[in-house]
């Protein structure tokens, strides 16, 4: 067994997918229309589905926005360099909502930033041993 993808809803799926593919460097993997029930799907990532799990963005024809709900939390994604992800995110536009540096009380280092839908994503900085969490 393993994770597959995460599902999320957008509202304006041409913003989404430059988002995820132009500031967090993902890539478009694979999109499809229905237009018998008015959606369309789009899955990007880091690699193939076949070996990496995905972000399925569902984007509602009739939908122009959502309400996030308190139990949504965050996506999490590991960089080399979460101080230049920041940085670079910034410079092309991207709502950096938390600077990098120490989560409290511990030693990983973090960042958050919003997708145009406001998702938070948690950016973490990669270490050697993720035990360490």
């Amino acid at each position: 067994m393993r994770l597959l993808h995460t599902m999320l809803r957008v509202a304006n799926l041409d913003k989404s997918i430059a988002f995820y593919t132009e500031i967090l460097g993902m890539k478009e993997l694979r999109r499809a229309d229905n237009s018998e029930y008015r959606y369309t799907l789009a899955f990007v990532g880091y690699g193939d589905e076949a070996d990496n799990t995905v972000l399925e963005l569902t984007y509602n024809w009739d939908e122009d926005s959502y309400d996030l709900g308190n139990g949504y939390g965050h996506i999490a994604i590991e960089f080399d360099d979460i101080y230049k992800a920041c940085a670079d995110i910034k410079a092309a536009g991207g709502n950096v909502s938390r600077e990098p540096g120490p989560v409290k009380g511990g030693t990983t280092e973090i960042a958050f930033v919003k997708d145009p839908d406001g998702y938070a994503i948690e950016l973490i900085q990669k270490k050697e041993d993720m035990s360490k969490f």
